[in-house]
């Protein structure tokens, strides 16, 4: 009978909250509580399950390590020891340098803060405004910002119960096109060569040394005689030109409107002209030449 009350002792000791194993039971919901805190100052694309992992791998530490006759409240312990535990686990999956972290809080809380004063989304010059920064420099950041994100493939894009995609479902490949998407991309980039061939001559070598040669514009000015402000100038005229003219070959000639004054003459008879350089089966023929579809690309943008 005494031997039988000594191992209910025993079992009883086991089962105290100083039990590593029973302050971990105990406690649970604690780490559900300081993720809930946490959660908020990481970026979307952090998993929540990922941090309830962590969370739940800094408890069983605060349970091992607590001694009572510190006199700290064992939910204080714990809580710290779940929040670095969080916070490590994050640092080490996240490829991103701090500063860019530091970078996005601040984009994103004065989008929310420009949001409630607003009553709508911020431009973005207003953004920039708000940063005291220049929007190019804003355009920088968030390029820096989206670079840092990473979301898992297998990582589901859709709630429909009936249809679960994932990134690798939608991201397309940008060296598998399907015809249409092909013969889309050989026409427009016909047209790119058409309007650069029909530019005026040094409106062209500005464009094919700036673009395709990779030439500074000091490099152009030298060689044209002239001041790199106004090779800069010639270079704006000039991709101008080619977007107004490109745009003109996707609008029917019935529908376009008969050019006033000098210049719409001109710019009418600019789109003519790369119209006429070639026909449709022309322009669809696959064309194996030095130019990259980055020259493109870029040409296309700054246009």
């Amino acid at each position: 009978m005494g031997d039988l009350e000594d191992t209910t002792g025993l079992d009883n000791s086991m089962q105290s909250p100083l039990d590593p194993s029973a302050l971990v039971e105990q406690h649970l919901d604690l780490v559900q509580h300081v993720v809930f805190q946490v959660a908020a100052h990481f970026p979307r694309h952090v998993e929540r399950e990922e941090l309830i992992r962590a969370g739940a791998l800094g408890l069983v530490e605060a349970a091992k390590r607590y001694s009572p006759e510190r006199g700290i409240p064992f939910n204080r312990f714990a809580s710290q020891r779940i929040r670095g535990a969080i916070i490590d686990a994050v640092r080490a999956a996240d490829w991103a340098p701090r500063s860019v972290r530091t970078l996005a809080r601040q984009l994103d809380q004065a989008e929310q803060r420009l949001a409630g004063q607003l009553g709508r989304r911020p431009s973005l010059a207003e953004t920039a405004t708000e940063l005291g920064v220049e929007t190019a420099e804003l355009d920088q950041l968030r390029a820096r910002v989206n670079r840092s994100v990473i979301v898992a493939f297998d990582h589901l894009v859709t709630g429909a119960e009936d249809e679960e995609l994932n990134l690798l479902d939608i991201v397309s490949d940008p060296d598998d096109l399907d015809p249409s998407e092909e013969l889309e991309r050989r026409e427009l980039h016909a047209y790119v060569r058409q309007a650069v061939a029909v530019l005026p001559e040094r409106h062209r070598l500005i464009v094919l040394g700036y673009f395709i040669e990779g030439r500074t514009s000091e490099d152009l000015a030298r060689f044209l005689g002239v001041t790199e402000s106004r090779v800069s100038q010639m270079r704006s005229e000039a991709l101008g030109m080619m977007r107004r003219g490109i745009e003109a070959q996707f609008v029917a000639p019935e529908d376009r409107v008969a050019p006033e004054g000098l210049v719409e003459r001109r710019r009418a008879a600019y789109a003519d002209a790369i119209g006429a350089a070639s026909d449709c089966r022309d322009r669809l023929v696959p064309v194996d030449d030095t130019v990259t579809d980055e020259a493109f690309a870029a040409l296309l943008a700054v246009g």
